[in-house]
């Protein structure tokens, strides 16, 4: 493990509703450091994607506060958080969130060409070729199994090297067998790379080989296990 990457203190989350103000997320204080790996679990609603946006900048918590990368993310503008997001993070979404139009070698590239990288497509290939996608470069996501889109998205979010990699249940859509390899290509490149992984996951068998794991019920942290 190295130094603290994300600091988390006392995050609460309130929205309107129908019935009043509703608290989603209550309280809640974390840290990890380069090269962790958590796991964040619960049941529906109860407060895991909420977390995950307020951890990656992608919203901003009602009281306490995100540290990512040495950034303090609440006080910087919507730009200056994407700014943050763009030099330091990387997602794997549910829904891969692949673009239709460009093929696989495409979408890997496209986050390098948007930093000018001038290794972009050699870069894209090396990645897609250890995903095990190396035949499949010009192909589309519409010509490309569920778990072969989910490696091609795993590829594009490794390939800025972020700090931090945020995954909301990565093999929610996947077969047994699919995302058994879904998981080992996310571990075998955090610790590659010393990328820190935060996983929301209903997955117990991928929650069991991160570092650390948080339980969330109505919003609140109930349990957490360390040190695997």
């Amino acid at each position: 493990m190295g130094a603290s990457i994300l600091n988390a203190r006392n995050l609460s989350k309130v929205v309107p509703s129908a019935e009043g103000e509703l608290t989603i997320l209550h309280d809640l204080t974390l840290e990890l450091a380069r090269g962790d790996s958590l796991a964040i679990i619960g049941s529906s609603g109860s407060g895991k994607s909420t977390l995950l946006g307020l951890l990656a900048g992608l919203d901003l918590p009602s009281a306490g506060s995100v540290e990512l990368a040495g950034h303090a993310l609440e006080r910087l503008d919507e730009d200056q958080r994407a700014r943050v997001r763009a030099e330091h993070v990387g997602f794997v979404f549910q829904s891969f969130q692949l673009l239709d139009s460009l093929n696989a070698l495409e979408n890997v590239m496209l986050p390098l060409e948007l930093e000018g990288r001038d290794d972009a497509r050699a870069r894209a290939t090396d990645l897609l070729a250890r995903v095990g996608l190396g035949q499949r470069l010009s192909h589309y996501p519409r010509q490309l199994s569920g778990g072969e889109q989910q490696r091609v998205a795993i590829a594009r979010a490794f390939a800025a090297e972020p700090a931090v990699l945020f995954a909301d249940e990565p093999t929610g859509n996947l077969d047994s067998h699919t995302g058994e390899r879904i998981s080992d290509l996310l571990f075998q490149l955090n610790q590659e790379r010393g990328t820190t992984l935060v996983l929301v996951t209903h997955d117990t068998r991928l929650a069991q080989r991160c570092h650390r794991s948080i339980r969330l019920e109505g919003g609140r942290l109930v349990a957490e296990v360390e040190d695997r």
